[in-house]
């Protein structure tokens, strides 16, 4: 299990006092509001940094973070992603999961016949989309939906899945 949950990517700056606008890729955007501490990972190196304030505009959070107080200080960091540890995630309800946790899953459908590894989770605006890759190479798109999911083991990590008809090209597999 990963260590640390992304919870967005600074996308611009906002203002001239150092705030960044923040795309969330947590389900839950109003975490920002008790965020006080996160890692921003600029690809190169990971820095601490402390929020010290936090508003929204649209779909986004708007952060300001401690030390940084010109448009030139953030300005270098755009498109960097913003980690929390898991202890200071978002707690789970009964039957959650963290994304991260099931990346790289093997999935099989009910019958215990093997399709593929989990490879991506795409974030559609009606429910998420399991993509598997397939061992020849193909995707596999599968909602994630409870019709379609029938069981999910983060401990393996593991899916059990139920292809509605269609979904997979009989002559392919």
């Amino acid at each position: 299990m990963e260590d640390f949950l992304k919870v967005g990517v600074i996308t611009s700056t906002h203002g001239i006092r150092g705030e960044v606008k923040v795309f969330p890729t947590t389900d839950d955007l109003k975490r920002f509001t008790y965020l006080k501490e996160c890692i921003m990972d600029t690809g190169n190196e990971r820095i601490p940094m402390e929020v010290t304030g936090c508003k929204f505009f649209k779909k986004q959070a708007i952060l300001k973070f401690k030390g940084y107080d010109t448009i030139e200080d953030i300005e270098p960091y755009k498109g960097a992603a913003l980690w929390v540890s898991r202890e200071d995630a978002v707690p789970l309800e009964e039957g959650e999961f963290y994304l991260a946790d099931i990346m790289d899953a093997k999935v099989y459908e009910e019958d215990g016949r093997y399709l593929g590894i989990l490879t991506e989770v795409m974030e559609t605006g009606a429910n998420d989309v399991y993509v598997v890759t397939m061992e020849h190479g193909k995707e596999l798109l599968i909602p994630a939906i409870p019709q379609c999911i029938v069981d999910v083991n983060v401990e393996e990590p593991r899916l059990t899945v139920r292809l509605m008809k269609g979904m997979l090209d009989e002559t392919e597999d």
